[in-house]
Parts: structure tokens; sequence; C-alpha cells
């Protein structure tokens, strides 16, 4: 899901929340952005927090913060809920 915040924030554009099934899945999500945004754009996180262990990893890309969380993690924490006046994006190719 990717929220687009450019009129409600002044910390960052777009929010993308993801989720995965275990702490395998967590770290290849976070491999997988961060080797194919690397690979295809050349651009590298400015910084990260968390890990799998903790079940919620933000990779910050100044203007896009992505948000990747265990499932369980990401209905608890309900960010979606959180900044339910910001626009959903709409990305089906």
């Amino acid at each position: 899901m990717v929220l687009d915040l450019r009129e409600i924030s002044t910390f960052t554009d777009f929010f993308v929340i993801c989720s995965g099934t275990s702490e395998p899945h967590l770290k290849a999500i976070s491999s997988g952005i961060r080797e194919g945004l690397h690979t295809e754009a050349n651009i590298s996180p400015l910084s990260s927090e968390g890990s799998p262990l903790s079940q919620w990893i933000v990779i910050d890309y100044s203007d896009v913060l992505v948000h990747i969380f265990h499932s369980d993690k990401r209905r608890f924490y309900a960010l979606e809920s959180l900044w339910s006046d910001a626009p959903r994006m709409n990305l089906n190719a």
C-alpha cells in the first residue's frame, strides 16, 4: 500500500507499507527493496531502523518511507488507520 502524504505531512511525501509472514520473509523484502532501488535507480537509503527480529523495519529514502511489518505488527500498529486522511495510490501496472 502507498499513502500519499504530500498534502498532510512535512517530513515525507509517501509511506510504502508492506508486510511479511516471518523474519526471513521480512529480511528478503528489505533486501529486495534495497537492492532493487540501488540497481535500477542508483538510490541508497538515508537510514534504516528496526530489524526482522523486531518485526518492523523502516527504510528512509527521504521523500519515501518504507515500512516493512510482520503481518501481526501491521495489524497492531495500523498505520493505514492512523493516516486515514491520506489518499491511497493505485499502482496497478
